[in-house]
């Protein structure tokens, strides 16, 4: 089971909820919750670029006693710079031009593209004993996440919760009353791009609507710019969960599109 957070700030929990949360703060994206040792914590940390694009700065983990903190092109396993392939007692660290990868012993895989996407996968060992914005891994989507016994949560409440404190970190949370537009205008285009012949195989694989629904916000969210990150970052998230899923995407990318 993988969660992953991509593009415009969307969240894909292990038990399937989707949600976006356009936090700037560092969070708690996934860790093992249970109370004594707590084998494994991943912390991320969102700005944004250049083009107004939210991406991923950092990553910061802790495996078992070690520190791994990543950044594009960077990887310091504590406190000391590292080159890649790298390995020290049960975990694994790749970090080519365009993905870093993370290997651990304990069951998680993780793997980042230096930009806005981040998945990590969990043994189902760890079925209800995660915590973040990942949620809690029981295989029920929505409760204990959005549900929790007579209180419900909006997205954006629940990603506020997942705030790692930092007494001197400058960032706001996000407003909690932030209604996510509706998009519809942007339905069209974002089901040809999901439904071209390339993703025959994905269909079946995956929850088409949903990423129709994350790729028409990120649309919204550009307000008419044609930039790639608009358009190529949720067909991309399409395509590597449709591999992930045991299927075979086509070729989708073009000299000219994404």
């Amino acid at each position: 089971y993988v969660c992953s957070t991509w593009g415009n700030n969307h969240f894909k929990t292990f038990d399937g909820d989707v949600f976006q949360f356009p936090g700037t703060c560092e969070y708690n994206f996934v860790s093992d919750c249970r109370e004594a040792y707590k084998e494994f914590s991943v912390h991320i940390q969102r700005a944004l670029d250049s083009n107004g694009h939210p991406v991923i700065q950092y990553i910061m983990m802790k495996i078992k006693d070690i520190k791994v903190y990543a950044k594009p092109n960077l990887v310091v396993v504590d406190g000391r710079i590292v080159r890649t392939p790298y390995y020290t007692s049960g975990v694994l660290i790749e970090s080519g031009d365009i993905y870093t990868k993370i290997y651990a012993k304990l069951g998680m895989v993780l793997m980042w593209n230096q930009q806005d996407a981040l998945m990590v996968e969990l043994d189902s060992k760890f079925n209800n004993h995660t915590c973040g914005l990942c949620g809690d891994y029981n295989g029920i989507p929505i409760y204990n996440e959005f549900i929790n016994g007579d209180a419900s949560y909006n997205s954006i409440t629940y990603g506020n919760l997942q705030k790692i404190s930092k007494p001197k970190a400058r960032c706001d949370d996000p407003d909690e009353t932030q209604a996510l537009p509706s998009c519809n205008e942007h339905r069209d285009e974002c089901q040809r791009l999901l439904t071209s012949p390339a993703f025959a195989d994905c269909r079946l694989r995956l929850n088409l609507e949903m990423y129709i629904q994350a790729c028409m916000q990120d649309k919204c969210a550009c307000n008419g710019k044609e930039d790639s990150f608009c358009l190529c970052s949720t067909i991309s998230e399409y395509s590597r969960q449709c591999s992930h899923a045991g299927g075979r995407p086509g070729q989708w990318r073009t000299q000219n599109f994404c």
